[in-house]
């Protein structure tokens, strides 16, 4: 960044900072989302942006680390901090178990994210019938909504989560930017642009594949955490379904794939766009079925034919924010 870009980024966190001064629950729940958006952006940005890796089955580790700490929370009062380990080793052992079976059989592309799909889909159908986290009727965790913070057990009003995501999406953004800079973005670029190329210089490929999955799926692990803490409920089809994949990856696509603001400037215009349509059709009483996906198609189509490099590159440029 250019020094009028980090003026830019200084005045956009004070404002974030600030919002909760000036907003409404209602605001406050539609940044939350932004915020969320944009951190699983990030996560599935190291996979796919960095390392070249196409995953379409994303919604596995926000569903596995959601079921772990809900599941331990729900049976036996872990609280949300410890669970979120256990629920981020269960995500990377997953991870590298997907990442094993597709890099040692050399299975790529279009074939891996099909794998990730199956994975996805595994998942869910097993969590279906698993009694001890509700089955079909899903997961509901038993502690009410208080006024007061409660850290300890992640309770507290609409200000608290906000800040939460806030915190961890700009973690988010400074891991991925020092990931970017490292050896091991280095190495993924290459792994990404030409594959052989990598080998033939030396990288160990498998290796930082494999690195790449398991560090994004610690980071999905963490949203699958927060999701369980604040919406309370889990349930099977509604977190493991391939649409909560397609949510977390149109982000980091429209925005721009291997950009560090991409995931951010997609998650925020599809959350402000799709939540303003649902708003106007709310105002003059239309119920018409899926037009929120249709409008998600229709952006995204257009992004593809006129800007298929994402939408922040050519604004980054257009506000001289880049060297």
């Amino acid at each position: 960044m250019n020094r009028r870009a980090a003026v830019l980024l200084a005045i956009l966190a004070l404002l974030l900072a600030a919002l909760p001064a000036f907003a409404g629950n209602y605001l406050l729940s539609v940044a939350t989302l932004i915020l969320y958006l944009a951190f699983v952006g990030q996560a599935w940005n190291v996979m796919m942006g960095f390392a070249g890796q196409l995953s379409l089955g994303h919604s596995l580790y926000v569903g596995v680390a959601a079921y772990v700490a809900g599941g331990l929370f729900f049976h036996f009062g872990i609280g949300p901090w410890a669970g979120l380990w256990l629920a981020m080793l269960a995500c990377v052992l997953l991870g590298a178990a997907i990442g094993f079976l597709a890099f040692r059989f050399g299975i790529s592309g279009v074939y891996f994210a099909l794998l990730t799909i199956a994975f996805a889909e595994f998942t869910r159908i097993g969590f279906d019938h698993l009694r001890w986290t509700g089955g079909p009727g899903g997961m509901f965790l038993k502690v009410a909504q208080r006024d007061q913070i409660d850290l300890a057990h992640f309770r507290g009003p609409p200000e608290m989560y906000y800040y939460a995501m806030l915190a961890f999406a700009a973690g988010a953004l400074a891991l991925c930017a020092w990931l970017l800079r490292s050896r091991a973005g280095y190495y993924w670029q290459a792994i990404r642009e030409n594959e052989e190329a990598a080998q033939a210089l030396g990288i160990n490929t498998f290796r930082w594949k494999m690195v790449a999955v398991m560090i994004s799926a610690a980071m999905t692990s963490v949203a699958g955490v927060f999701f369980a803490f604040y919406y309370n409920n889990i349930f099977p089809e509604q977190i493991f379904h391939i649409s909560r994949s397609i949510e977390i990856i149109l982000g980091p696509i429209i925005g721009g794939v291997g950009t560090l603001f991409g995931p951010i400037v997609g998650a925020a215009l599809l959350t402000l766009l799709g939540d303003g349509i649902t708003e106007l059709l709310a105002y003059y009483d239309w119920e018409i079925p899926g037009v929120k996906q249709v409008f998600y198609g229709v952006v995204l189509l257009a992004v593809i034919v006129f800007r298929p490099n994402g939408i922040w590159p050519a604004l980054a440029r257009r506000l001289g924010l880049c060297k």
